[in-house]
Order: C-alpha cells, then structure tokens, then sequence
C-alpha cells in the first residue's frame, strides 16, 4: 500500500457545504475510487485557516493517477469548484506532502 497525503483550502464560507457535499458522497464517485485503489481516504479542516489535509492509501500510483481522467471525477471537481481554489482544468489547487514519520 502506498500512503498519499495533500493539503487544499476551502473558501471560510464554504466549510459547512464542503462537509455537506462529502457526507453526501456520490455512490459512482465513491464507485471510482475505489476502482482506481483508494483505501482509507480520509479530509481533514482546519477551521483557522481553511486548510485541507488529504490522506489516501493506494495500490498503484499508474491507475491512481488516472482517476483525474474519468468522467466522474472531472464532474465532481465542477460541481466543487465553487467551494475551494482551483485550477482552470477546475481540479483542486493541491500540494503534495513529502512522508517523513511513519509507525505501523
């Protein structure tokens, strides 16, 4: 298992609709993730600053990374867009975190 972590930012306004949006998870999106290996897929907020930490275990980087390819994932980064920072192809504006500490 590979073990990802990102940080996003969420608009302040947009904390409430955020959380909304993931309780209410689409079953095909939910469906793709776990076809492209995700596991444990955990976000967390930091209220203070709109911060976003994303954490996710993988099976294989290659089919991980073509989940940002499937028609599902492009329509739920539209239908996020207007909630957090973005690029223009409307993925969320991530950065991927360095693993430096890990005890199994």
């Amino acid at each position: 298992m590979i073990r990802k972590a990102s940080v996003m930012h969420v608009y302040p306004d947009a904390y409430e609709e955020y959380k909304r949006r993931h309780d209410e998870l689409w079953p095909e999106m939910a469906e793709e993730l776990k076809n492209h290996g995700a596991h444990n897929y955990s976000i967390f907020l930091d209220e203070e600053t709109g911060s976003l930490f994303a954490y996710v275990e993988i099976e294989d980087e290659e089919r991980w990374d073509q989940m940002s390819q499937t028609e599902i994932c492009r329509k739920w980064w539209v239908y996020m867009e207007p909630l957090m920072e973005t690029n223009p192809d409307h993925s969320p504006v991530s950065k991927n975190l360095k693993d430096v500490f890990y005890l199994k």
